[in-house]
């Protein structure tokens, strides 16, 4: 039997990529889902189909329906595992949502995952920890910069920026959105039991986290969402700054393969702005046209002349950190590639999904 990995959110987009991926390198999974996504976006968000093939396709996967707010079940869960190593993905992931479910958000992104710390601390101290945070817990500071307005985008007019947003960035007096302020606490508890009690455990501040195996909706799942949009002819609707707002795409794959250097060479308390960086950036309005090079098929949009609360006009990972810490890590899949891979996966996706 291989080292056992107990991943939360084995149905999402990263906790599905992290399951295929360490399951391909000998590792027994578990998984921890029950599917509340599907609670917080309704249908459209539901990921039990992912489930499924997770079930169908990778020996030995175990599934665990479990709240990750039940305190007694996570204990009783990592105690009887004692896993080697915990990626904790389950969230609330919508900054938009946790407005109207404040105590879900919470509970869900800052309780649950003090409830997963907790229960290692007690059972596997020794075990690596990944936890994906999100940059959303820089809230709207990174608007501060100066910016420079281009025919397609926004971008850096501070030379300073010129790689992106660095993990020295300030969290401090920014409108984060509820969702951004319990990340903010699920993030800062990570480092805590790191630097606090020595556990080997990180944060991953994930830019625009995307792939093929995303249940992209309108709230979650920008570039996923897009290209749904598009092959089904739906209207797309963009929220403020002349559909100029820039976000850095990494593909799952690479987020899962930078888990796996972290583990190798685990540190304490690190965090790490994990995206695509500016090399992987893009627009609303360019990924507009990257999909339709794909799809064959012109975006149908609506501007809305209103941004949502909180959010990033420019925003790109400054990735040093993570090449200098983890040199043999890279990005292995560019941005045009992982919007075909979209394209494809929506085009084959069951209808159900």
């Amino acid at each position: 039997m291989g080292k056992t990995l107990l991943v939360t959110g084995s149905s999402g987009l990263i906790g599905s990529e992290v399951c295929v991926y360490f399951a391909a390198q000998g590792y027994t999974v578990h998984g921890v889902d029950n599917n509340q996504r599907a609670v917080f976006f309704g249908p459209s968000g539901d990921t039990r189909w992912n489930q499924h093939r997770l079930s169908k396709e990778l020996k030995g996967f175990v599934h665990h329906e479990l709240d990750i707010r039940d305190r007694a079940a996570v204990f009783a869960l990592v105690r009887q595992l004692k896993p080697f190593v915990i990626v904790h993905a389950a969230a609330q992931p919508s900054h938009d949502r946790a407005a109207a479910i404040p105590f879900d958000d919470f509970d869900t992104n800052a309780t649950g995952t003090l409830n997963f710390l907790e229960a290692a601390r007690q059972a596997c101290p020794e075990s690596p920890f990944v936890h994906m945070s999100t940059n959303k817990v820089y809230g709207d500071a990174p608007n501060s910069i100066k910016l420079v307005e281009q025919t397609t985008r926004w971008d850096y007019a501070d030379p300073a920026y010129a790689h992106g947003i660095p993990e020295t960035f300030t969290i401090d007096q920014s409108k984060h959105s509820l969702f951004g302020a319990s990340k903010v606490a699920a993030d800062v508890m990570v480092q805590e039991y790191g630097r606090y009690f020595g556990l080997p455990t990180c944060a991953l501040r994930g830019g625009c986290l995307t792939g093929p195996n995303h249940s992209g909706v309108e709230l979650h799942g920008f570039l996923s969402y897009l290209v749904k949009c598009n092959l089904e002819g739906k209207e797309y609707r963009v929220f403020g700054y002349k559909g100029k707002q820039v976000r850095d795409n990494i593909h799952s794959l690479d987020v899962a393969r930078f888990m796996a250097a972290f583990i190798e060479s685990p540190r304490a308390g690190e965090v790490y702005n994990l995206g695509g960086g500016k090399a992987n950036s893009c627009s609303i309005l360019e990924a507009f046209k990257l999909t339709e090079k794909f799809t064959g098929r012109a975006q149908i949009s609506t501007y809305v002349d209103q941004h949502r609360a909180g959010d990033h006009i420019c925003y790109y990972s400054d990735l040093r950190k993570m090449r200098a810490h983890y040199p043999k890590w890279d990005l292995t899949r560019s941005l045009e590639e992982t919007i075909r891979q979209i394209v494809s996966a929506w085009q084959n996706r069951p209808k159900s999904a």
